[in-house]
């Protein structure tokens, strides 16, 4: 019997896979597709297998090796992706996948919470921990720089080293973007670390890792956890600069100092050798006139001494000429100690910088417990001027040593005087030393008060830190380093244990750094209280006693200027005696003044502009 007839045509497997094959490549030639990665695999060959999925369905993806090593981040297990490319099928496995041309994170939102989630885990770790972190050569002999050696950066670099101190360099050619550079920046620093010390190439004393600004993208690199791994793990301190000043990696928390561009980071490395041979040329001098002093003290003693030798036969002719010189000499000393006294008299007038010394030695006495029925816990220098008195304390012969603290506001202001003002000052001659109040030949206030006090303050923890070095140190930046742990700067602002803005129950609406807009509700509050017109010019409420030395008299001087800029003025209460001597006139001129503004603003305005 026949088989019946069937118009199905007939398919290999083959011919229907190549026919499904064609038909989604022609359907889905070119996609977009956002999903989780999964099952993240980069074989031998360099090509990339993962699979894309949702909440709902899962779809296979390849990426060639060109493309997988172009990627500017490390893609893994976990990371939401956007990943473009042409959708097309395995006929070996009878499945479909898609061919990725292009990856990219699904937003930055994505990459910060990846490097939150790897801060972390590295800060568990103790990778960022402070104590890891080591000090930087004062003077490194070598210094090696991990970066591209085509980019403005190296060349940065090189140049400001060039300037300050120049110092060898090895260059550590490394990618500074995309899939390979971490691996590539691990392995420089892994390799300077492996240079054994003596060898043909010299081993640096410090390592620079820098590279200019870019996205979150392009700095990817630095928070790969192989990178950040071998900062950590460095035997020889390393410097990072990578990005702009903005821009912070996680190899800046592991590295033992952070600069804020490559620039900054060269200007850390070094010293400035100018200012370097400038404070040997003055130790130099200094130890050369010591040296000559005590030769001139050692000769003057031995003068003396052989001058003070009789000779045997002149003993009893020294005696008698011992004697004719008192007699010749006895005038003579009534009219040189009457000549004496009189010229004590006229030095002993009041001058001002005579006074200003007994005054600091007067504080100094008082600081040190020299005063009796008086017992003081700590002494607080405020600024250059009362430097002095903590070198009193602590040049002084006995007494307690109290603890003490030297507040600065400007290092530029140091009370720079001449070496002649020692001898006046009262001073032991130790004190005139590097290390107590002496300061390139003549005499520092603001040194002595530094190199004395117990603890150092400043007008803020920014200043404190810009102090330890050159630009803003004014020459004693090192002394500042070397007490690094006793220098701290004073928070300047709102403390907000005293009062907090964002709290406060008798403000009208409450507000914060981030909605300081909501302060215009507090100003109509006020304007509606005290019955004035609303508007933007500046509000000013005066509660004060009508007198002069309350500041009345400048507020009538700006009276004009404020009122041409939209002031309103509320008076409350003005307060005092008008009838006191001198002050009536001050009194009517003040109230007839504002008076006068008034009514011109009541003949302008429908509401009074000012409250009398």
């Amino acid at each position: 019997m026949d088989a019946p007839a069937i118009n199905t045509p007939e398919y290999s497997v083959s011919e229907l896979a190549h026919a499904l094959k064609r038909t989604v490549e022609d359907s889905y030639g070119h996609v977009r597709v956002r999903g989780e990665i999964s099952g993240f695999k980069r074989a031998a060959s360099g090509h990339v297998y993962l699979s894309l999925k949702d909440d709902a369905a899962v779809i296979d993806g390849v990426m060639w090796k060109g493309v997988a090593g172009a990627l500017p981040f490390r893609p893994e297990d976990g990371l939401e992706v956007i990943a473009t490319g042409k959708l097309t099928t395995y006929p070996g496995r009878s499945k479909y996948q898609i061919v990725i041309e292009r990856m990219e994170p699904a937003g930055v939102g994505a990459l910060l919470a990846q490097l939150e989630a790897r801060k972390a885990k590295l800060a568990a770790e103790g990778l960022f921990d402070a104590d890891r972190k080591r000090a930087l050569p004062y003077i490194p002999r070598v210094i090696g720089v991990i970066t591209s050696p085509t980019g403005a950066v190296i060349r940065d670099i090189l140049h400001r080293l060039a300037d300050r101190f120049p110092r060898p360099v090895l260059v550590w050619p490394v990618l500074v973007q995309g899939d390979a550079a971490a691996g590539q920046v691990a392995a420089a620093i892994a390799g300077f670390n492996a240079l054994p010390r003596g060898g043909p190439i010299p081993r640096p004393d410090l390592l620079i890792v820098a590279r200019g600004g870019g996205s979150i993208e392009d700095l990817w690199a630095f928070n790969e956890e192989v990178t950040v791994r071998a900062v950590a793990d460095s035997r020889i301190p390393i410097i990072t600069a990578v990005g702009h000043e903005t821009d912070t990696t996680l190899v800046d928390f592991a590295s033992d100092h952070r600069a804020p561009t490559p620039t900054a980071a060269a200007e850390r490395a070094v010293p400035v050798l100018a200012e370097l041979r400038l404070t040997l040329t003055g130790l130099g001098l200094r130890a050369d006139r010591a040296a000559l002093r005590l030769l001139d003290l050692r000769r003057e003693r031995l003068t003396a001494v052989a001058a003070r030798q009789p000779s045997l036969r002149n003993l009893l002719g020294l005696r008698q000429q011992r004697f004719d010189e008192l007699a010749e000499r006895l005038p003579r000393g009534l009219r040189a100690t009457a000549q004496h006294w009189a010229t004590r008299l006229t030095r002993a007038q009041l001058r001002p910088l005579l006074l200003r010394q007994h005054r600091d030695r007067a504080a100094a006495d008082i600081a040190g417990g020299a005063v009796p029925r008086l017992h003081f816990d700590v002494i607080h220098a405020h600024d250059w001027q009362a430097g002095m008195a903590l070198a009193y304390q602590r040049f002084a012969p006995a007494g307690p040593q109290l603890p003490s603290v030297m507040t600065t506001h400007n290092m530029a202001f140091q009370g720079h005087y001449g070496a002649d003002l020692f001898a006046a000052l009262g001073l032991p001659p130790v004190a005139m030393a590097i290390d107590g109040i002496e300061y390139h030949g003549g005499i520092s206030f603001l040194k002595a008060g530094l190199a004395a006090a117990s603890r150092i303050t400043t007008v803020s923890p920014t200043y404190a830190r810009e102090i330890r070095e050159p630009g803003f140190g004014m020459g004693l930046e090192g002394l500042i380093r070397g007490r690094e742990a006793d220098v701290s700067g004073i928070v300047n602002g709102i403390d907000t244990a005293v009062w907090n803005p964002a709290s406060d129950p008798a403000l009208k609406a409450t507000y914060t750094a981030k909605s300081l807009g909501r302060r215009a509700a507090n100003k109509r509050a006020l304007e509606a209280e005290f019955g004035l017109e609303a508007g933007d010019g500046p509000l000013f409420i005066v509660i004060s006693r009508l007198t002069w030395q309350k500041g009345m008299d400048v507020l009538l001087q700006a009276l004009d200027h404020l009122v041409g800029n939209g002031a309103r003025l509320e008076r409350i209460n003005w307060l005092g005696d008008v009838s006191e001597k001198g002050l009536a006139e001050s009194a009517g001129v003040m109230v007839n003044y504002l008076y006068d503004l008034a009514t011109i603003e009541r003949l302008t305005t429908p509401k009074d502009r000012y409250a009398i």
